[in-house]
């Protein structure tokens, strides 16, 4: 790849994997507009990589709290509101790590259809818009429990099979649905995230190591720095938006982008 691909595609993971958005509706454009490559295997490892470290950071703190509760809720000391968090969050991540592994060929096959990005795109954002409009938003993640977590975990398994959805997008929208406030639900599909891209990368990278692909390691260093960096500062300016302006721009977003994949595709 040459250095703007490489930038462009690095920046376009950073930015989207945590914006209800879309990675994938944003990942074709290049190859579909630009009639670009596919960035191979190793660079999408890099980048899995980059936005993970992102997401672990950002929110060091919550993390090393749920686990460090999560470790103790084996002993005497009990559960706690953070043991109880980190229990949610396993059993949210529980769906998509069982049918990802099985449905794996499915998606790999599948997820490059345009079409159906185009459609998800905007059918999804428009369930967004629903979400953000009518329902109660009154609790915090704290108030999660085992019925909303697995909602939210099997809701993530739709993002999985169908393209375009958005992971970030469609557990938002069911956490905002079930009742959770806007920045609990980011927060809760932020964290459920941090389990799910570290599996999708540790099987990329087996992918990657079994296949014994050759790669260029200034690009695969360039693509992980650029993907963390543009990770950080989307899910810092994103809980920003939410609080002062809701879901709307994401929502007129995702039908601006889909609609120009409609009439692009059609021409």
């Amino acid at each position: 790849m040459s250095i703007i691909e490489i930038i462009v595609l690095a920046l376009i993971q950073g930015l989207t994997e945590f914006l209800p958005i879309s990675s994938s509706a944003h990942l074709i454009l290049p190859s579909q507009v630009l009639g670009w490559q596919d960035q191979g295997l190793a660079f999408d490892v890099a980048v899995h990589v980059g936005t993970l470290f992102a997401v672990v950071i950002y929110f060091r703190k919550e993390v090393s709290e749920i686990l460090t509760a999560w470790f103790k809720s084996f002993g005497s000391q009990g559960t706690t509101e953070d043991s109880k968090l980190g229990w949610f969050i396993l059993l949210a991540t529980l769906p998509s790590l069982i049918i990802g592994y099985f449905a794996k060929d499915f998606v790999e096959e599948f997820s490059r259809n345009a079409w159906i990005i185009a459609g998800t795109t905007i059918g999804f954002g428009l369930l967004l818009w629903y979400a953000d409009k009518t329902a109660k938003q009154v609790k915090t993640i704290y108030q999660v429990n085992w019925l909303m977590a697995l909602c939210i975990g099997l809701s993530q398994v739709i993002a999985m099979i169908l393209p375009g959805t958005s992971r970030s997008g469609i557990t938002m929208t069911v956490g905002l649905m079930m009742g959770l406030n806007k920045q609990s639900a980011a927060r809760f599909s932020f964290l459920m995230s941090i389990p799910v891209i570290a599996a999708a990368g540790s099987y990329l990278t087996y992918k990657l190591l079994s296949e014994g692909t050759e790669f260029n390691a200034m690009d695969i260093v360039t693509g992980a720095v650029l993907s963390f960096f543009a990770a950080y500062a989307c899910i810092h300016f994103f809980l920003k938006v939410i609080e002062k302006m809701g879901m709307l721009p994401f929502v007129i977003y995702r039908l601006a982008l889909g609609g120009f994949l409609v009439i692009f595709l059609s021409m």
